[in-house]
């Protein structure tokens, strides 16, 4: 008992780790410099709001029907939930099954049988063979109980209500997996999307180049290794855009299997960065509730209380059993005589069953399991220690990129200007060509970057509501959660 309350401590402790904040620094908003601004479907400037709460259906602060869409599918259709969601009415039904054994069982055996008495094979053939054979027919019931007397039976409900609770905190993980999948893909097909109609605006560009040269080749206004170079560029821009409609066409097969569809059904949905609207104000909560937020976190705690119950299992199998049974019913050699009360008999048996010598068998069973609750314990504060981890990653990296949208675009804007810029020059003969190749390249890399950095702070938003529960505690099919309960109760 004193190991139980001595572990009961330690997790506790382990429940409610004294943290006020998540970095170690005050957590400043991600805002970008005041001198730049972002253009339609971004937006560098975020603020964080403590201790707000995270709506139950997350996806929809993106304010895209075509997500919403996309999720409900998904959430209707994945098979991986459907599998969560029968393991949770498994776990449920092997909980009642086990308080079953608290009660006493009834069974009843009606018995029929035709005998011969013996002697038969001594006597005469004259004599009358039948008078030697008889039926005899004996229904019966019989009542079994075994107390509890030392809490095995309940200590074995605890570790399967324990699993129970456990799974279904894996079906809300898997809930959240699920829908943080759908909106990562859809981030990526928009920032895929966003690098193709990049390297499309630049292979046009450079092809209207490389008609300008042809035609000054002709007058003899250029030499030919202008012409070449160009050709040059535009073959390595168009080099980049087979990989990256490939990887379009994988995220759209990732969408669909997803959905619960397969790829010939593919999914109608598309996404573009503009389409989606980047979230402004997040929502971050206290950290002394994220420990009750994050399904992994509750999944950890109700395998701790499931190896602490199975402790106390491993204790009641190496105490006396005790089972009481009763059997009553009559028998008579006439159907009809059976209730007759002068037929009836009763038993009643009590057994004791105490192990005497096992070679140590179920004491190491015992020590099995009270290192498997060590075991639980400190993996849960593992659980609870990357928990954390995820939030102050999700929050750092918010910040970054801010400031890495900002100077994407801002290079962007910069580049554009300066290539439009450069072929004016180019084209009044005032700079060479490789100036236009040279600057050219230079766009071309701040429009992926761009997308890149835009998209990025899409999917970091997404992880940061991901990384603080996803709200399922605010979703209209979540049962309002039980009173919280004394881990020493399970110890």
């Amino acid at each position: 008992m004193a190991v139980g309350l001595r572990r009961g401590a330690e997790l506790r402790a382990a429940r409610g780790p004294p943290a006020t904040r998540y970095t170690k620094e005050t957590l400043a908003n991600p805002s970008a410099a005041d001198s730049v601004r972002t253009r339609q479907g971004g937006s560098a400037d975020q603020s964080f709001v403590s201790g707000a709460d995270i709506p139950g259906q997350w996806w929809t602060l993106f304010h895209s029907k075509a997500l919403n869409r996309l999720v409900e599918q998904a959430l209707a259709n994945n098979p991986n939930l459907e599998a969560a969601q029968a393991g949770l009415r498994i776990a449920q039904q092997n909980v009642l099954a086990q308080k079953g054994t608290l009660y006493p069982t009834l069974t009843a055996t009606p018995q029929a049988q035709e005998a011969q008495a013996p002697g038969l094979n001594l006597q005469s053939p004259l004599n009358n063979q039948s008078q030697y054979l008889y039926s005899l027919f004996t229904p019966q019931a019989v009542v079994s109980y075994s107390p509890d007397v030392f809490g095995g039976n309940r200590r074995q409900i605890e570790s399967l209500e324990a699993t129970t609770e456990n799974q279904r905190f894996q079906l809300e993980a898997a809930y959240l997996s699920l829908t943080a999948n759908v909106v990562a893909a859809a981030i990526q097909e928009a920032s895929l999307r966003a690098q193709i109609d990049a390297t499309r605006k630049v292979i046009q560009a450079q092809t209207e180049v490389l008609g300008l040269y042809n035609k000054q080749l002709s007058l003899g206004q250029i030499a030919g290794a202008d012409v070449v170079q160009q050709q040059a560029a535009l073959a390595l821009s168009q080099q980049l855009l087979p990989p990256l409609e490939k990887q379009l066409a994988i995220q759209r097969d990732l969408l669909t299997a997803l959905a619960g569809r397969l790829p010939s059904d593919e999914v109608s949905e598309t996404f573009t960065l503009s389409a989606l609207r980047l979230p402004t104000r997040l929502p971050v909560s206290l950290p002394s509730r994220l420990v009750q937020q994050r399904p992994d976190v509750k999944a950890a705690e109700a395998l701790v209380q499931q190896a602490s119950a199975n402790v106390g299992v491993a204790v009641a199998n190496r105490l006396p059993q005790f089972n009481i049974s009763v059997t009553g019913g009559s028998s008579a050699v006439r159907l009809a005589q059976v209730v007759n009360p002068g037929a009836s008999f009763f038993t009643i048996i009590g057994q004791t069953t105490a192990p005497i010598f096992d070679a140590g068998t179920l004491f190491r069973r015992q020590r099995a399991a009270e290192e498997t609750l060590t075991q639980a314990q400190a993996q849960y504060k593992a659980v609870v220690i990357t928990a954390f981890q995820n939030v102050a990653d999700a929050l750092r990296a918010l910040q970054a990129d801010a400031r890495a949208v900002a100077a994407a675009e801002a290079a962007e804007q910069a580049t554009g200007k300066s290539l439009e810029l450069i072929r004016k020059q180019y084209t009044a003969g005032a700079v060479n060509s490789t100036q236009v190749l040279i600057a050219q390249q230079g766009y071309l890399s701040a429009l992926i970057t761009s997308a890149g950095a835009r998209a990025t702070q899409y999917a970091d938003t997404a992880a940061l509501f991901v990384a603080l529960g996803g709200g399922w505690w605010n979703r209209n099919d979540v049962a309002p959660a039980p009173p919280e309960t004394d881990p020493l109760k399970f110890l």
